[in-house]
């Protein structure tokens, strides 16, 4: 199985995290296809037939994002609405994305320990990507498992992030190897 991951980095030249997980996944350009949001759409002006298309063409999907004040870069906010549409995406003949697996890569800048409810964010990760859920719920695609690095922003080593680019690898892989059972 193919995958697609939709790479909505506003700045990836200045990512440590993102540009090197981008790094590892193009030495896999036969099964894992990268577009970048950023670079295709640096106007804002989204080609949603194009997308659409490029989504329906794939059955594995994941988005791959820093993860912005407790939610998702602009731009992909702006995809979502853009290129879910009512009759494509969701609505009584919009089914699309039925049966899809979806899933998040995220780069979290803060400490994994402050994602708990006594940490200082005060919500655990899932709690935080419940409307990612809800959406991907609501289309009828399935939810994946999200990958995550913690302490994008101040504390990850080089080698912590070398290390997470193969573990995200593995983590596709293993999505792609179990394509007709997965169970969340």
């Amino acid at each position: 199985m193919k995958t697609l991951v939709i790479l909505a980095h506003p700045n990836i030249d200045v990512s440590r995290v993102n540009r090197r997980w981008k790094e590892e996944l193009e030495q896999y350009e036969t099964d894992i296809t990268i577009h970048e949001i950023y670079q295709a759409y640096p106007d804002w002006n989204i080609d949603v037939s194009r997308e659409q298309k490029l989504l329906e063409a794939y059955d594995h999907i994941i988005l791959q994002f820093p993860l912005y004040w407790y939610s998702y870069p602009p731009l992909l906010k702006k995809w979502f609405d853009d290129v879910f549409t009512y009759g494509w995406a969701y609505g009584s003949s919009g089914n699309k994305l039925r049966g899809k697996k979806l899933s998040l890569a995220m780069s979290i800048g803060d400490k994994k320990e402050n994602y708990t409810p006594e940490g200082s964010v005060s919500f655990t990760v899932d709690e935080v990507i419940a409307p990612f859920k809800a959406s991907i719920k609501h289309v009828g695609a399935i939810a994946l498992p999200y990958f995550a690095v913690f302490g994008a922003s101040f504390q990850a080593t080089d080698e912590e992030i070398n290390q997470s680019a193969q573990d995200y690898i593995r983590y596709i892989r293993k999505y792609q190897k179990n394509a007709g059972s997965i169970s969340v």
